[in-house]
């Protein structure tokens, strides 16, 4: 696996309208994508900074991973996602190398994106993505 880049910055908040405000108004920045994914329990707003995307991640289920992880450890960064070519070839080469998964195989995310995910217990406690169009 070699990333080509950094795709996007993942951060947990507990209300996604006053975050966008923040974002917004202080940083200068502007959403330019508000988007449910049903599958993960979350709605997500997007920013564009440079190269890179913030990732905005707001729970709409109490029983998903982004309330679970707001319960545990507050709102803040939540993971970081590496563009790849295959995100498929890319998890298996990972857990080749003896990596633990999260996803044994890609699925659909925000913005049409193949992700997976590899356990931050195996990543130095970074919770990474990796992901590709």
């Amino acid at each position: 696996m070699t990333p080509t880049h950094i795709e996007h910055i993942g951060i947990a908040v507990s209300n996604l309208d006053e975050a966008i405000k923040y974002w917004e108004n202080v940083m200068g920045l502007k959403c330019y994508n508000i988007e449910e994914v049903a599958d993960q329990k979350v709605r997500t707003a997007f920013f564009k900074i440079g190269e890179v995307k913030i990732e905005l991640l707001e729970a709409t289920s109490p029983d998903s991973t982004i309330a679970s992880f707001i319960e545990k450890r507050g709102a803040g960064v939540h993971h970081i996602a590496f563009a790849v070519e295959d995100t498929d070839k890319a998890l298996n080469d990972a857990q080749d190398k003896g990596v633990r998964l999260i996803d044994k195989q890609s699925r659909k995310g925000a913005e049409g994106l193949n992700i997976g995910f590899l356990h931050p217990k195996s990543t130095l406690g970074v919770l990474t993505e990796i992901c590709c169009k």
